[in-house]
């Protein structure tokens, strides 16, 4: 399923803007794996300035992004979280370390499609 069946095949839909930006990130990270270094700099800069009301959730995301550098099976299980509609998917994605894998210019994009759709 496309990023453009979602938005506009499903008008209805409970997809949320956030499930179709981690949707997109997927997909980047899907192509380009060396990506997930943003992710690993994010959370090191956030521990690093004490941003992290929660730091066991992104250190959780971090040994994740770190595995997936060697471990298909690791950037399989970040790709799963990204694109679920689980309930445990959606929780992994409240503390989404992810930002800036996508360009200002993508995420305009997406939020562009998906207010079409509405």
């Amino acid at each position: 399923m496309t990023l453009h069946n979602l938005i506009v095949d499903k008008p209805f839909s409970t997809t949320t803007l956030g499930d179709l930006l981690a949707r997109a990130v997927a997909d980047k990270l899907e192509r380009d794996p060396s990506l997930l270094r943003i992710a690993i700099q994010n959370i090191d800069r956030w521990l690093a300035h004490g941003v992290i009301s929660t730091p066991e959730r992104f250190l959780r995301w971090r040994e994740l992004c770190e595995q997936a550098g060697s471990d298909a099976t690791a950037l399989k299980s970040i790709l799963e979280r990204l694109r679920s509609e689980t309930e445990e998917a959606r929780r992994w994605r409240d503390f989404s370390p992810f930002a800036g894998v996508l360009s200002p210019a993508e995420r305009r994009r997406i939020i562009r499609q998906c207010s079409y759709s509405h």
